[in-house]
């Protein structure tokens, strides 16, 4: 665990490409300790799945970063303050582009690399499920806006439309796709994919407000995200099970957990108040107010992410009326199942206090990266 925590601090904190890679890597171990000794019943498949993809995305981190530290220089150097003073040719912007693209959309994770998470999710222990998705997933997103933005600018302002569009599928794909799960722990999984869309088309508004809005969207998605695998853990330890189908009616012995499933599912369909309606809206308005893209390029976009808005709270109301009304349509273990305790209800309270505060007032975290947001928009414009 405590390997877990320095890799992903250690990556946020980097100043050297080689450190990036190293400690890219060094967060597989843990977690794939963590899955493979305290997950479900497939949780072998699910570890050598989560090693295969990631470990085979690093690999074109590795390749990108020694071409960037070996290309015209005498001596080489992965320090990004020289990186960034660096000029490369167009084609070769591109092909380092799409090497480390290639991480990025297994970590963030962008469709078709996406295909891990559900299993991952599925077979974790509910506080491996919170680190993935509280911490890890972002690492891909922080990956594009720290590498990609800010050393190649313009292979980032070739591909950014082609951003935007993956991420406007994403939303809507994953969207359809998390209503048809009956796992508890696979719809949120899901649930995860379609919000990291927004975070995509974020990144290719090249605006201020919209990247602005992606950042946002992460920090946000990891709070919600990692509550509502808190409580599908909670719920799973009293009713012994995580089928949708085999869940019901547990609303009024279990009323504390069902105010709290509510409250950040709400959230979650980003409900005006909360962090993810601020950030869903800075992405909207992110892409509308970008004057490269055409009329009816936004016009397409914009309609397609109001769709995903809409879809979202029609699987995540499904999924609590599903657990929490209804009647109890099989038999469960019901010996354990007592309401919240003081344990539950503390975390529960300190993730939702940051979600509401965020969404009453944004400029609580937004002043934290906006140096460097304007920083890095500024060097795309300028090269």
């Amino acid at each position: 665990m405590l390997a877990m925590y320095s890799g992903q601090i250690g990556l946020f904190a980097s100043q050297d490409l080689l450190l990036f890679f190293f400690m890219w890597e060094l967060e597989l171990i843990p977690v794939y300790l963590l899955l493979s000794m305290w997950g479900g019943k497939r949780r072998l498949y699910a570890a050598t799945k989560f090693i295969l993809y990631t470990a085979g995305g690093s690999i074109f981190i590795l390749i990108g970063a020694l071409t960037m530290g070996l290309y015209g220089s005498n001596e080489p150097t992965l320090d990004f303050q020289i990186l960034a003073n660096k000029s490369y040719p167009t084609e070769l912007e591109i092909i380092l582009y799409l090497s480390f693209s290639v991480a990025y959309a297994v970590k963030l994770p962008i469709i078709p690399f996406h295909t891990w998470l559900p299993d991952t999710h599925g077979e974790a222990h509910y506080s491996t499920c919170m680190l993935l998705a509280g911490i890890l997933l972002k690492m891909g997103g922080y990956g594009i806006i720290r590498i990609n933005m800010e050393f190649l600018p313009h292979a980032h302002s070739i591909f950014a439309p082609w951003l935007v569009v993956i991420g406007a599928i994403q939303i809507v794909y994953a969207a359809f796709t998390s209503f048809s799960q009956r796992n508890l722990k696979r719809r949120i999984a899901y649930s995860s994919v379609s919000h990291m869309g927004f975070v995509l088309i974020g990144i290719g508004s090249i605006t201020d407000i919209g990247l602005n809005g992606a950042i946002l969207q992460m920090i946000s998605h990891g709070l919600i995200g990692a509550a509502l695998f808190f409580l599908a853990g909670t719920s799973y330890d009293r009713t012994r099970t995580l089928f949708l189908h085999k869940m019901g009616a547990t609303a009024i012995s279990m009323p504390k957990i069902f105010t709290m499933f509510s409250s950040f599912s709400m959230a979650s369909l980003a409900l005006p108040g909360t962090s993810g309606f601020v950030a869903e809206f800075l992405v909207f308005l992110g892409i509308v107010l970008n004057q490269k893209n055409s009329f009816t390029f936004k016009v397409i976009i914009t309609i397609i992410e109001a769709i995903g808005i809409i879809l979202t709270p029609i699987y995540l109301l499904s999924m609590l009326r599903q657990t929490f009304y209804g009647y109890k349509l099989s038999e469960v273990v019901t010996s354990s199942r007592t309401d919240a305790g003081p344990r539950e209800i503390f975390i529960s309270i300190c993730l939702f206090l940051p979600i509401i505060g965020i969404g009453i007032y944004p400029n609580l975290v937004l002043f934290l990266w906006n140096d460097e947001v304007d920083a890095i928009l500024s060097q795309i414009a300028f090269k």
